[in-house]
């Protein structure tokens, strides 16, 4: 007899069963769904706060600012939706409509922050 992969109860009837009960298969189920779900909230959530601290740091439509002031808000560069490269060859990360270029002046790291731009489509 094998235990119940929800409830731990010891299981009757077939030898392949994996619950006692539908009930226990149904919870385990949403159990496991649930915490493979929440990963993708959290990346949601993530990007969502980029977007925010992104556009509250950038109301003209382009500006600088210092890698660190950002990050101290909550901005993770790891999470981005998209990229736009440039004439120079510079990749521009974007979560959603607002963008950020990474660069190093004068031994601070700082990103130019930019809007997204009907000519980038391209």
């Amino acid at each position: 007899m094998s235990e119940c992969l929800s409830c731990g109860n010891l299981i009757t009837g077939r030898s392949d069963k994996k619950y006692c009960s539908v009930y226990c298969k149904s919870a385990h189920q949403y159990q496991k769904r649930k915490s493979e779900e929440e990963q993708y909230y959290t990346i949601d959530k993530q990007l969502k706060t980029n977007r925010k601290i992104l556009k509250t740091y950038n109301k003209s439509g382009l500006s600088t600012v210092r890698k660190e002031k950002l990050i101290a808000e909550g901005f993770d560069p790891k999470y981005f939706t998209h990229y736009w490269k440039n004439n120079k060859g510079q990749v521009y990360l974007f979560c959603y409509e607002y963008g950020y270029l990474s660069l190093k002046d004068d031994q601070k790291e700082k990103y130019v922050l930019i809007t997204w731009q009907k000519y980038m489509n391209r």
